[in-house]
C-alpha cells in the first residue's frame, strides 16, 4: 500500500493570512491617527475613503491566491491518487502525467467561487464595522461638543478620548460569526478557512480521480488524534454511496462533525481492494469500525463513549 507525503499548506496559509495582518496594522494606524481633538466630517470621509482602497487591494490579493493555490491543492490531490493507485511508479512520474477530468475542473471552479465569496465576506465585515464605529464615534464627538459649547473637541476628558479610540480599534477585530454560530477574529478567521478550503480541494480531487480510476475505498490517516477524530482514524470508508461494502462515505463522516472539521489535517489514502491492505491494518480498521459506529450513533460531535 503506497502512501503519499501528507499535505502541507503552511506556506500558503502563513501567505494570504499576512496579507489580512497587513492590511488590518494599516487599518489601525490609520485610525491611530484620526484627529478626534480637531475633527472635522471631510476628513472622516478621507479616513472611510482610504480603508475603502486597502480592504480592496485585499480582496485583489485574496482572490489572486485562491485563483494560484486552489488549483495546486487539487493538483496535488490527483498527483497523490495516481501514485497511491499503482498508476506509476513514483510521485515525481505522477507529478508529470497529472489532468485534471471533467468533475474535478468543475469542482476547483466552485471551490475557487466558493471560497473567494468568503473571504470577500470578511472584508466587508471588516468595513461595515468600522464605518460604523467611525460614524458612532464621530456623532458622540459632535455630541459632546454641542454639552459642552464648544467649537473644537479639546475639551473631551483623556478618559472619554480613549474610550472612544478604543472603539475604533476594535472595531477592525470584531469578531465574525460562521455558519456553525461559532465566532472568530478576522486573521483567525482567514487562517481557518485557507486551511479548510485547502484539505478540502485536495480531498475532493482525490475522490474524483480516484472514481474516475474505479478505486472506491480510501483508508483514513491516523496520527494520534485526542479529539473525536480519533473514533475514525485507521477507518475503511467509501467514496461513494454507490461503493460496494459495509462503510461509511466521506460524505457521511464528514457530516457527522467528527472528523474533518475546520483545520482537520487527518486525510486518507485511496486503494482498489482490501487485498491491497496489510494484515494488521485490515485488523486496526475493524476494530476501528465499531468504535467509529458507536460515536456516530450518538450523534453527536464529540460523543463520549470512551
Amino acid at each position: 500500500m503506497r502512501i503519499p507525503p501528507k499535505p502541507n499548506y503552511e506556506y500558503e496559509v502563513d501567505e494570504l493570512v499576512r496579507h489580512y495582518q497587513r492590511t488590518i496594522r494599516e487599518i489601525l494606524a490609520e485610525l491611530e491617527r484620526f484627529d478626534l481633538t480637531d475633527y472635522r466630517k471631510e476628513n472622516a470621509r478621507a479616513l472611510l475613503m482610504y480603508i475603502s482602497e486597502l480592504l480592496a487591494d485585499l480582496n485583489e490579493n485574496a482572490a489572486a491566491w485562491v485563483k494560484t493555490n486552489i488549483p495546486k491543492a487539487a493538483q496535488e490531490g490527483v498527483s497523490h491518487t495516481i501514485y497511491e493507485l499503482g498508476v506509476v511508479p513514483t510521485l515525481t512520474e505522477a507529478n508529470r502525467m497529472f489532468k485534471f477530468n471533467r468533475p474535478n475542473k468543475e469542482a476547483i471552479e466552485a471551490i475557487v467561487a466558493d471560497t473567494q465569496a468568503d473571504l470577500l465576506a470578511v472584508t466587508q465585515n471588516v468595513e461595515r464595522k468600522v464605518r460604523s464605529a467611525v460614524r458612532q464615534v464621530t456623532a458622540e464627538v459632535m455630541r459632546h461638543n454641542l454639552t459642552r459649547g464648544l467649537n473644537g473637541v479639546k475639551g473631551i476628558r483623556s478618559e472619554i478620548l480613549f474610550e472612544l479610540r478604543k472603539r475604533l480599534g476594535d472595531s477592525v477585530n470584531t469578531g465574525i460569526i460562521d455558519a456553525a454560530g461559532r465566532r472568530w477574529k478576522p486573521r483567525v478567521y482567514v487562517d481557518m478557512l485557507s486551511r479548510t478550503k485547502l484539505m478540502e480541494t485536495y480531498h475532493t480531487a482525490k475522490i474524483n480521480e480516484a472514481l474516475g480510476r474505479g478505486a472506491y475505498l480510501a483508508l483514513i490517516s491516523a496520527h494520534g488524534a485526542k479529539d473525536a477524530c480519533r473514533f475514525h482514524e485507521g477507518r475503511i470508508m467509501k467514496l461513494s454511496p454507490n461503493a460496494p461494502g459495509n462503510y461509511p462515505t466521506y460524505d457521511e463522516l464528514h457530516a457527522s462533525g467528527q472528523i474533518w472539521h475546520p483545520r482537520c489535517a487527518h486525510t486518507f489514502t485511496t486503494f482498489m481492494s482490501e487485498e491491497y491492505l496489510p494484515a494488521d491494518v485490515k485488523r486496526k480498521a475493524e476494530r476501528q469500525a465499531e468504535r467509529g459506529e458507536r460515536a456516530l450513533a450518538t450523534g453527536g460531535r464529540d460523543p463520549k463513549i470512551d
